[in-house]
This record gives structure tokens, sequence and C-alpha cells, in this order.
């Protein structure tokens, strides 16, 4: 039982906003990609996959994380009683784990076409060198948004194998959305990385972040506008884009405190209903 707790705790299992925002963009890209006059069974299938594939993936990637983060993390106090930074879990046993569940999610990802699994292999590289990127650069949140939206192209890709401007347009666009609640979360650690000389965003901004995030969001918000009309989407896909402007502009960036961890907290947090309001109004519009 005290195995299985570690466990948990090394790969954020009781954290499901990590997997769910790992999630979102593949269901997106599915979902934009999908032709439901076909049916749905597909459709589902294929959302059970991806989300397997998301939590698998995301706690591999946290193991692989505390691994190279195990000596700034012992120094941050969020971050210090971590099973691998505190020594209650030893790197050799972390490695297996981390290998365990790439084997694993390598089962899940045979299941698509042939261009989805060479793409997702190629993706490997960024999900796990992502952790050092912060001691070179301040914009490691960039190279998270890379990553962490690449699935919005394999969804798009397990449907339809050729790879045209909508998908990539709504991939550069949902770039600079982690971009943007990366950098809020990391306001929460920004006094402890200054010290122990973690880079990031929310160091580089810290003067002045809401302009920083207001062009963030608003080149993921046209990304959306070029995304509907290349696709050809209805006046309810644009009207059902006022729902994600509030979201982003007056309930993130207007009631975000950067000195309140807490407030940095539950508006990075809340990008996971953000998430769903994005996945509904795609699917809505799809369906009708």
């Amino acid at each position: 039982m005290k195995n299985l707790t570690l466990f948990i705790e090394l790969t954020r299992l009781k954290k499901p906003i990590g997997f769910m925002l790992l999630f979102w963009p593949c269901i997106w890209g599915l979902s934009l990609s999908y032709d439901f006059k076909v049916g749905v069974e597909k459709f589902v299938f294929y959302t059970i996959l991806f989300l397997l594939g998301s939590i698998l993936m995301r706690s591999a990637g946290c193991i692989v994380n505390d691994i190279a983060d195990k000596n700034y993390d012992k120094k941050v106090s969020r971050t210090k009683n971590r099973p691998i930074a505190s020594g209650k879990v030893s790197i050799k046993l972390a490695l297996t784990y981390s290998v365990i569940l790439c084997v694993m999610a390598f089962m899940v990802l045979i299941n698509f076409n042939m261009m989805t699994i060479v793409l997702a292999i190629l993706s490997m590289p960024l999900a796990f060198t992502y952790p050092y990127i912060k001691r070179f650069t301040y914009w490691p949140q960039l190279f998270l948004g890379i990553t962490f939206n690449y699935g919005l192209l394999l969804g798009w890709t397990s449907i339809n194998e050729q790879i045209n401007f909508a998908p990539i347009m709504f991939y550069i666009g949902a770039i600079f959305w982690t971009l943007g609640y990366d950098t809020i979360y990391g306001y929460q650690d920004i006094e402890d990385d200054e010290i122990i000389g973690v880079k990031s965003t929310s160091i580089k901004f810290k003067g002045n972040p809401k302009k920083f995030l207001i062009t963030c969001y608003l080149l993921f918000f046209i990304s959306l506008l070029i995304t509907g009309t290349t696709m050809d989407f209805s006046i309810f896909y644009f009207l059902m884009l006022t729902i994600v402007f509030y979201h982003l502009f007056f309930f993130q960036i207007k009631k975000l405190q950067i000195k309140k961890p807490e407030s940095c907290n539950k508006i990075f947090k809340s990008n996971n209903f953000f998430g769903l309001i994005l996945f509904v109004t795609i699917l809505a519009e799809k369906l009708i």
C-alpha cells in the first residue's frame, strides 16, 4: 500500500489537471477531423485511447521531470516533499516505473494508423527534454506548449492522414494557450525559482505579466477564428467563441493576482474547464 501511495504521488494521479491539459488538444484535433456521419463508435474508442495515452505519458513525464529536478525540488517549498526529492523513491525504481508506463503507452499507440504512430514517436524527444530547458532559457513554457499540444496533430491524423492548414493553425494557437496558462502556474514558485536560478516566462515578464498573457491568449483566440473560417464552420461556432473569449480574458487575466499563489493555482486549474468548453463547441458544431 505504501508503494502504491508513493507511485500515485510520483505520477500526480491525484492531480488530473496535468493529464487533462494533455488530453484536451488530442480530443480537439480528433473532433475537428472526425466525420460524425459515419457513426460515433470509432470516435468514442479513440477518445478512450487518447485519454489513456495522456494519463500514461503525463505520468511518465512527471517521473522524468522529478528525476531531472531532484536537486532543484529539494530547495522549493512546494516540491521538497516529492518522492524522489525526499528520497522516498530511488531513481532506479522511478526509471523502471517510467519505462513501464512508456511501454503501456506504446500499446495504446499501436491502435492508431501508421502516420499517427510515427508522429507520436517523433514527439518523444520533446517530452523528455523539457525538464532541462528551464536551465538554459526563459522560454521553457514555449517548449512545453509545443510538446503538450502535439496531441492536437495526432488527433487530426488519427482520422485524416493529410495535415492541412486548419490543424496547423489550431496547433500554433494552442501553443500560446499553454504559454499563457503555464506562465500563470509559474508565479506560484517565482520567488524560489529566482533564488535557485531556474528560468521561466513568469520571471521574464514579472514586470508586466498581464500584457504578456493578453498577447498569448489573443494569438490563441485569433487561431480559433482562423480555424473556424478554414473549416467553414457556422455562426454557432463563432458565437460560442464569445464564451471562450470571456473565460480567457475576463475570468483568467482580469482576476489573476500573481502575488497570491492560490489565485494562480485556481486560474491555472480553470483551464481544464476551458478545455471542455472548447471541446463542446467543436463537437456541437460538427454535429449540427
